[in-house]
């Protein structure tokens, strides 16, 4: 598996402890910086340039994955979501690494070196690479519906806009399950 990773500079040695790992493991690891520490660099070109690459690895049939992290990882996942192609996770748990690919098809990982331990994130990270994605109808849907987003804009209809589906919704004795779906 090909690995792109990216960083800033709160994670820059954890990023070469991480390259190691991956090496041993026998992936092939590209970094796309930073190349060495400078406290005010600036994340998003390394997030972008990892999750472009990614795309650009997948669409040649490669097997690639991404992994992108800095203090808290948020910023690091919007910067790679913004490549179009990518399904990028904030990842914080071995839950939520196999949720993203069983259940998102999700192809970079986003972590917070700042909020875990090396030996924590890379637990995460190799629970990620290691979990395929599960290809049940209902993930591939709604994966679908992401993409023809990112496409052209599209959504499938807002029931709440026929005159059937505001009827539904305020039918007396329905009722709201945050937990259905």
């Amino acid at each position: 598996m090909r690995i792109h990773i990216a960083t800033d500079h709160a994670g820059l040695e954890f990023s070469t402890q991480l390259q190691h790992h991956l090496a041993a493991q026998g992936h092939d690891v590209v970094d796309h910086g930073p190349i060495e520490y400078d406290p005010i660099d600036d994340y998003p070109a390394f997030c972008i340039r990892a999750a472009q690459a990614v795309v650009a690895d997948q669409a040649e049939g490669i097997p690639a994955l991404g992994v992108v992290f800095g203090g808290s990882g948020n910023g690091e996942q919007i910067a790679a979501n913004k490549v179009d192609g990518i399904r990028a996770a904030l990842v914080w748990s071995i839950a939520t690494a196999e949720l993203a690919r069983e259940h998102n098809d999700a192809n970079v990982i986003a972590i917070g070196a700042r909020q875990h331990t090396f030996d924590e994130a890379v637990t995460f990270i190799d629970r990620f690479v290691a979990t395929p994605f599960s290809h049940d109808e209902r993930h591939v849907r709604r994966i679908g519906q992401i993409a023809a987003f990112e496409r052209d804009g599209s959504l499938v209809a807002d029931p709440r806009a026929t005159p059937a589906g505001a009827d539904v919704l305020a039918a007396e004795g329905s009722s709201f399950d945050p937990e259905a779906g």
